[in-house]
């Protein structure tokens, strides 16, 4: 991501430093974009009672109690640290072995994602559900008890399905617009006084595009993934049911929210990745 192409996925704690930040970041975004997919209800307080009912889902996900917040913030770190490292580091080597480029791009965010998504899927469900302002389970620790009591150790991987289906094409589409845009982008010179400025320029420009791609595309199976850890209910049976309450308007519920949830730790993760490889090789 960051520097020449030598240098991609050279540098894995770069690469965890700028994931843990842009999760820390943007978690109470990550907070409202749950909210809104899995239409969980915010009611008003006296000091929010004024405010439009679009603007609840931010001021309660921007307010304590932080439920999760440790464990929701561990979970996206390593998820997208693990993914972009792997995908470049992946790219590098199937370039070595003299893969096209469409197959050294698209490959490893494929398979990588694939695996983090099934290896993380319990701490997303248990956290996602934590967010529900009319739950009464207090931390991480009890809602995996509560799922596992509810409903068995495959309840914990309840909407792998759909969250594969939303997370890998998120990925490859992220990943992909970042590596596309960063070949045709022109080439800075080494020897410009601006030479930094330019390079985090063209990052900030790559990143926003690869972020915008990721979550535009993958917003109604965020949807469905949500509303499968909320009822329970298989992925036809939730597309169904989202269907029968809202229309195909359900494709479309919480998208303003998830572009900037989304799009913000996609973007900044790439961004803050190529501003730390920048400082190390300076």
């Amino acid at each position: 991501m960051g520097g020449t192409a030598a240098a991609k996925g050279q540098y894995p704690l770069e690469y965890a430093a700028a994931s843990t930040l842009a999760a820390i970041l943007n978690y109470p975004l990550w907070r409202a974009s749950a909210l809104g997919q899995s239409g969980f209800r915010v009611a008003a307080v006296s000091s929010s009672s004024a405010l439009p009912a679009s603007l609840l889902p931010y001021v309660f996900a921007f307010s304590p109690p932080y439920k999760g917040m440790f464990a929701t913030v561990l979970g996206m770190s390593w998820a997208r640290a693990a993914i972009f490292y792997g995908s470049d580091r992946g790219k590098i080597l199937l370039e070595s072995y003299g893969f096209s480029p469409t197959v050294s791009i698209v490959f490893p965010p494929l398979i990588v994602s694939t695996l983090v998504q099934i290896i993380n899927m319990p701490l997303v469900r248990a956290t996602v559900s934590l967010q529900n302002p009319e739950s009464d389970v207090p931390n991480i620790r009890e809602s995996f008890r509560r799922i596992y009591g509810n409903h068995g150790v495959s309840g914990l991987w309840h909407g792998t399905s759909a969250g594969i289906l939303k997370s890998v094409p998120k990925y490859c589409t992220a990943i992909f617009a970042k590596d596309y845009i960063e070949g045709i982008m022109p080439p800075i010179d080494p020897d410009s006084s601006t030479r930094k400025r330019d390079e985090l320029l063209q990052s900030a420009i790559k990143a926003s595009a690869a972020g915008v791609a990721g979550a535009a595309l993958t917003n109604p199976l965020d949807v469905i993934r949500n509303e499968m850890f909320k009822t329970n209910l298989g992925f036809l049976d939730s597309c169904r049911s989202l269907r029968e309450e809202l229309g195909y308007r359900f494709l479309i519920r919480g998208m303003s929210k998830n572009l900037i949830a989304v799009s913000l730790p996609v973007a900044s993760t790439i961004f803050f990745t190529d501003a730390f490889i920048s400082r190390g090789t300076e």
